[in-house]
């Protein structure tokens, strides 16, 4: 089974910002959503493996679910957040006000032909973390149960493609856990 978990909560999810595959760090509040999260995993007992994207609000999240499970992050750069080229780092409203509010909810609904300026496609971002998956798939020995530490983007287009139901962007919480 895969379990995906979003990072914890950063400066940039506070205020409303594009991180795309910036180097942006957990806040307090994030490291101490990535500790509860590390406590779920832990009490779970049945989570075997750990992948992480390799963006830093991920890698921070992995290292304190690995701090309290012992268990040692494996990075698959295919799990990034989508790139947000030139929007990263600009907030939402910025982006409304000089790209419109239908480029924005092109972004925030998903449409798979959608990218920001610069940067990838909806399509794209799924055509690479849907090989990521397979192969943590194949790695899996019965009974086994593989945490993804991820984004919410990748989230909801696997929720989208796996299940058929694609959650809100609100719906994905910092350090949502989520069965694949």
């Amino acid at each position: 089974m895969i379990l995906l978990a979003r990072h914890g909560r950063t400066a940039y999810n506070d205020e409303g910002r594009f991180q795309g595959r910036g180097p942006v760090p957990l806040d307090a509040h994030g490291r101490g959503e990535a500790a509860a999260l590390a406590d779920v995993i832990a009490a779970r007992g049945d989570v075997t493996r750990m992948i992480a994207s390799p963006l830093t609000r991920a890698m921070e999240t992995a290292a304190i679910i690995a701090a309290r499970t012992g268990m040692a992050p494996e990075v698959d750069p295919r799990l990034a957040e989508t790139d947000t080229g030139l929007w990263t780092d600009r907030t939402y409203a910025d982006v409304i006000a000089t790209d419109g509010q239908d480029a924005y909810d092109a972004f925030r609904r998903l449409e798979p032909a959608f990218g920001a300026p610069g940067g990838e496609t909806f399509a794209d971002q799924l055509a690479r973390l849907l090989p990521a998956v397979a192969d943590a798939r194949a790695a899996e020995g019965d009974g086994d149960v593989t945490l993804l530490v991820c984004h919410g983007n990748v989230i909801r287009l696997l929720l989208g493609h796996f299940h058929g139901t694609r959650p809100t962007h609100e719906a994905i919480a910092n350090t949502h856990l989520e069965a694949l």
